[in-house]
C-alpha cells in the first residue's frame, strides 16, 4: 500500500491464544488493514494499515467491541523529570496544578514516593525548558531523566506479579480448608459432630458455601473476563474456567438449597462440589502466577541492556566538572568517564587511553584497547584510565538505544511456524465447549451415568483444555532467543528471520571486510643490498605519501607503528599502471626512489633483479598478496608484500558452518588468484571471483534459481543490494545504521564466527518452538479425550476436575519454562 503506516500498541485484556487469534482475524478483515499480528507473550499488536482507508480510532473501536482495550500512542512528547525539594502531598499537588495549567501541557503526574514527574505536552506550544523553569519557580528542582515507558511497563508487570502472589496464600488457605471439610471424612480425618455430613449435613454444606465465596471473589477476574467474552461469541480460557467452576458452584448451591428445605439432605451433602470450584481457582491462579513469573524472565535481555545506560554523567565545562542527567547531554559536550564507570553516550575519545569492556553490546569477552580518536559506545564499561569523550550520538541515536529498540521489535514479532497454532487457537475454545457439552449429555442420556458423573465430565473437559500453551509456544521462544542473540552480539530483526535462518542451506560470503580485515596491511619485506628494513620502509612510505592508492595507506600505517621519521619529498610523480617515482631527501642526501610493479623496474633499467626475486614475488602473489618492488638510486632494494589479512576467527567459523552441512561460497571482486588464495586459507572450495559490487545481487539470484535458500554475509555498505536480495541478509560490523536497513541479522562484533552463532541460535530456537508446540498439542489431544471419559468406556478411570485444572495450569508453565532454556544457549567454541 502506498500510504501504509506501521504501529506497535499494547493490547489489554487478553488471557489466552483464543483472544489474540480473534483480534488478528477481525482486524485483518478490516478494509485498509494490511497486516495485524498480536503477540500474546508481550501483549502487543503490530499493525500495518492505510490511514486513508481506515482510521486508528476505527481500529480501536473494533478491538474494544471484542472486549479488549487497544492503547493508542500518546500524542505529543512525554518526558520524565526528577523532582527535588518535595516534602509532602501538597508539594506534588502544587506542581501538578501549575504544570498541568501550562499551555500545551496535556498531562502532568507527580509521584511523591519516587520523586518523579511524568509530563505529556505539545513541543510546538511549550518546551522542556519552560516546564523545568516553571518548576524551579515554585521552589523545587527539576531535571529531565530517561523515560521511554519501558521502565514503567516493567515496573507495572512486577507490581502485577506481586499482587498475584499476595492473593495466593489466602486462596490456598481457604481452598485447603474447604477441601479438608469436604473430603476429610473420606481420608480418615474425623470432623467435629457439627460438621459431620452424617450428623449435620446443613452445617457441612453451609460452611463450605461460606468459605468458597471469598475464593470466588479473589478469582472474580475469571468471571469478569470469561462470561462477557462467552456472550460476545469470543470465549477464551477464562470462559472455560468460569463455566467449569460456575457450573460446580451453581449445582452445589442448588443442592444446599434442597438441604435447607429438607429434601434428602444426607444424600445431597455427598453431592457437593464447592471444593472443586475452590481448588480449581486456586490451582489455576497458581499456574497463572508461575506463567507470569516465567514470562517476566523472557524480558531479561532488554532489562539488562537498559541497565547498561548510566543515569548521570560528568560534564566538562569551563574547566569544571559537573554531574548532569544523561538525558541532558547534547551533541558536542565533553564528558569525563572515570575508571569503573559506564560510558554515557556514543562519542569519540579526545584525551586518554584505556581498555573498555564491550561484551554486553558486542559479545566480545576481552576488553578492547582505546586511544584518542577511537569510538566509544554508550553502555560500555571503562576499565582502567580516565577518558575524555566528545558526545556524538545521544538519546535514541545511540547504539545501545537502537539495539534495545531492535530487540524489542524482534521480541514482539511472530514466526510463520506460529500460524498453525494461531488458526487452531481461534476455534479451540468453542470446540472444547462443544466437546464438553456433548460428552456430558452423552454420558447422561446415552451412558445413563447420572447427573453427578456427567457434570464431573463436563467440568473436567472445560478445565483441562489449555489454549494458552499453544499461544505461548512460539512467542516465548522468540523472545528468549532474540534476547539471547543480543547478549551474544547477534541482532535478529524479527521472528520470521529467526525461523528462516535455520533453514538456510547456502551461505555466500563477501571477502573484503567479512572473511578478511578489510584493511590492506604490510605483511612481508625481503631486503636486497645494504639498506636496513626501517630505512626501506621509510623510503617506501615517503614515496607513497602523496599517493591516493589504497596500498599507500598500508605503507604509511606500518611506518607510523614504528614511529619512523620519513624523508622529505622533493619530487613525486605517479606512473599510471606502474607505480610512483619520487626524489627524497634525508639528512641532506637526496635519493631517487621507485616503487611499483616489476614492469616499472624493467622500464627504468633497475639493477639487481634476478630469477630468485621473481620466484619469491610469484609465490607471494599465489598466496593472495600484492607485491611491490622498491629501488633506490636505480639499484633494487626490496620486495614488499601487502595483503588484506584473513580474520583470526574465519577458519574456525567456516569449519563450524561446514559441520552444520551448509554449502559455502565466497563472492569477491578480486582476481581468481587472490580470491583462490584467501579461499584456501579459510577452507572454502567454491569461489566466484571478479564480480563487481553491482553484480553481486545477480550472483545471489543465480544461486536462488538453483533452488537454494541463500544467506548473504557482507559489510552492509556496498553489499546492500545482495543482502536485500538474499533470503537472509547478514551484515557484519560494529555499526548498525546502514546494516539495519539492508540486513536481517546484524553481527555486532564483525566476526565471521557470529554467522555460525546466528545459524545455531536459529536452529536451537526452532527446535525449542517445535518442542513447545508438540507438548501443547499433545497435552490437549490426550488430555481432552481422557477428561471426556473415553477411558471409562473401557472400564478405565475418569479424570478428577481438580487434577485436570492443575494439569491445565502447569501446561503453559512448562512451555514457558522450556523456552527459558534458550537463555543458556552457548555457541560452539
Amino acid at each position: 500500500m502506498a500510504g501504509t503506516e506501521n504501529l506497535q500498541m499494547p493490547v489489554k485484556g487478553m488471557h489466552c491464544a483464543a483472544c489474540s487469534a480473534r483480534i488478528e482475524k477481525i482486524l485483518s478483515n478490516l478494509e485498509g488493514v494490511d497486516d495485524a499480528v498480536v503477540n500474546l507473550a508481550t501483549e502487543n499488536l503490530a499493525l500495518k494499515y492505510d490511514p486513508d482507508q481506515v482510521s486508528i480510532h476505527e481500529i480501536k473501536e473494533a478491538v474494544d467491541r471484542m472486549g479488549f482495550e487497544l492503547v493508542l500512542p500518546e500524542k505529543g512528547k512525554t518526558i520524565q523529570l526528577s523532582i527535588s525539594g518535595m516534602h509532602c502531598a501538597a508539594c506534588s499537588a502544587r506542581i501538578e496544578k501549575v504544570i498541568g495549567g501550562l499551555e500545551g501541557v496535556d498531562e502532568c503526574s507527580v509521584n511523591l514516593a519516587t520523586e518523579k514527574a511524568r509530563v505529556r505536552f505539545d513541543p510546538a506550544l511549550v518546551s522542556v525548558d519552560d516546564i523545568t523553569r516553571s518548576i524551579d519557580g515554585l521552589g523545587f528542582g527539576a531535571t529531565e531523566t530517561e523515560g521511554d515507558g519501558q521502565e514503567e511497563e516493567l515496573e507495572g508487570a512486577l507490581e502485577k506479579l506481586q499482587a498475584m502472589r499476595r492473593r495466593l496464600l489466602p486462596l490456598f488457605l481457604l481452598a485447603s480448608v474447604i477441601f479438608f471439610v469436604s473430603m476429610g471424612h473420606m481420608i480418615g480425618i474425623t470432623l467435629p459432630a457439627f460438621l459431620d455430613p452424617g450428623i449435620s449435613p446443613l452445617n457441612f454444606a453451609l460452611v463450605q458455601f461460606i468459605l468458597v465465596l471469598p475464593v470466588l471473589w479473589m478469582g472474580r477476574n475469571f468471571y469478569i473476563n470469561g462470561v462477557p467474552a462467552f456472550f460476545r461469541g469470543v470465549p477464551n480460557m477464562d470462559s472455560l474456567i468460569a463455566m467449569g467452576t460456575g457450573a460446580a458452584f451453581i449445582y452445589s448451591t442448588w443442592n444446599l438449597v434442597e438441604i435447607c428445605l429438607g429434601i434428602d439432605p444426607f444424600s445431597k451433602a455427598g453431592d457437593l462440589y464447592f471444593e472443586s470450584a475452590a481448588m480449581l481457582i486456586a490451582l489455576v491462579s497458581l499456574g497463572k502466577y508461575f506463567e507470569a513469573k516465567s514470562k517476566a524472565k523472557t524480558t531479561d535481555a532488554i532489562r539488562q541492556l537498559m541497565e547498561l545506560a548510566p543515569e548521570e554523567a560528568i560534564l566538562l565545562k569551563d574547566g569544571e566538572q559537573q554531574k548532569i542527567a544523561v538525558s541532558a547531554i547534547k551533541t558536542g559536550d565533553l564528558l569525563l568517564v572515570k575508571p569503573g564507570e559506564r560510558v554515557p553516550v556514543d562519542g569519540v575519545i579526545v584525551d586518554g587511553r584505556s581498555s573498555v569492556d564491550e561484551s554486553m553490546l558486542t559479545g566480545e569477552s576481552l576488553p578492547v584497547a582505546k586511544k584518542v580518536g577511537d569510538l566509544l559506545l554508550g553502555g560500555t564499561l571503562n576499565r582502567k584510565g580516565a577518558l575524555t569523550l566528545r558526545a556524538e550520538k545521544v538519546g535514541e541515536d545511540t547504539m545501545l538505544a537502537k539495539i534495545v529498540q531492535l530487540v524489542r521489535e524482534a521480541q514482539g514479532s511472530k514466526a510463520p511456524i506460529a500460524n498453525l497454532a494461531d488458526r487452531i487457537s481461534l476455534y479451540f475454545v468453542p470446540t472444547v465447549m462443544t466437546i464438553a457439552a456433548v460428552a456430558g449429555f452423552s454420558w447422561y442420556f446415552i451412558g445413563e451415568a447420572g447427573f453427578t458423573f456427567s457434570l464431573r465430565i463436563f467440568i473436567a473437559v472445560l478445565v483441562i483444555a489449555c489454549p494458552c500453551a499453544m499461544g505461548l509456544a512460539t512467542p516465548t521462544s522468540i523472545m528468549v532467543g532474540t534476547g539471547r542473540g543480543a547478549q551474544l552480539g547477534v541482532l535478529v530483526k524479527n521472528g520470521e528471520v529467526l525461523e528462516l535462518a535455520g533453514k538456510v542451506d547456502c551461505i555466500v560470503f563477501d571477502k573484503t571486510g567479512t572473511l578478511t580485515a578489510g584493511k590492506p596491511t604490510l605483511t612481508d619485506i625481503h631486503l636486497e643490498g645494504s639498506l636496513g628494513e626501517e630505512t626501506v620502509l621509510g623510503f617506501a612510505a615517503a614515496a607513497e605519501i602523496q599517493s591516493e592508492h589504497p596500498l599507500a595507506e598500508s605503507l604509511m600505517s606500518a611506518a607510523s607503528e614504528k614511529s619512523l621519521i620519513l624523508p622529505e619529498v622533493v619530487f613525486f610523480t605517479s606512473i599510471t599502471g606502474r607505480g610512483v617515482e619520487a626524489e627524497l631527501e634525508k639528512e641532506g642526501v637526496k635519493y631517487s626512489v621507485l616503487i611499483g610493479n616489476s614492469m616499472l623496474m624493467q622500464e627504468k633499467n633497475v639493477k639487481g633483479l634476478n630469477a630468485d626475486l621473481e620466484e619469491k614475488a610469484q609465490k607471494w602473489a599465489a598466496d593472495g598478496k600484492t607485491v611491490l618492488y622498491l629501488s633506490v638510486d636505480d639499484n633494487f632494494a626490496a620486495l614488499l608484500a601487502i595483503a588484506d589479512p584473513v580474520k583470526k576467527a574465519a577458519v574456525a567459523a567456516i569449519s563450524d558452518l561446514k559441520a552444520m552441512g551448509l554449502d559455502l561460497v565466497m563472492l569477491t571482486g578480486d582476481n581468481e588468484v587472490t580470491a583462490g588464495a584467501i579461499a584456501r586459507q579459510v577452507g572454502i572450495e567454491r569461489v566466484i571471483a571478479g564480480v563487481l559490487p553491482d553484480r553481486k545481487e545477480q550472483e545471489v539470484v543465480r544461486l536462488q534459481e538453483k533452488g537454494q535458500l541463500v544467506a548473504m554475509v557482507g559489510d552492509g555498505i556496498n553489499d546492500a543490494p545482495a543482502l536485500t536480495r538474499a533470503d537472509v541478509g547478514i551484515a557484519m560490523g560494529t555499526g548498525i545504521d546502514v546494516a539495519i536497513e539492508s540486513a536481517d541479522i546484524v553481527l555486532m562484533q564483525g566476526d565471521p564466527k557470529g554467522v555460525s552463532t546466528a545459524i545455531g541460535l536459529s536452529r536451537a530456537t526452532m527446535t525449542n518452538i517445535r518442542q513447545n508446540l508438540f507438548w501443547a498439542f499433545a497435552y490437549n489431544v490426550v488430555g481432552i479425550p481422557v477428561a471426556a471419559g473415553v477411558l471409562a468406556i473401557f472400564g478405565g478411570p475418569t479424570l478428577n476436575p481438580m487434577v485436570g485444572g492443575a494439569a491445565m495450569a502447569f501446561s503453559s508453565v512448562s512451555v514457558v519454562t522450556n523456552a527459558l532454556r534458550l537463555r543458556w544457549y552457548t555457541p560452539q567454541k
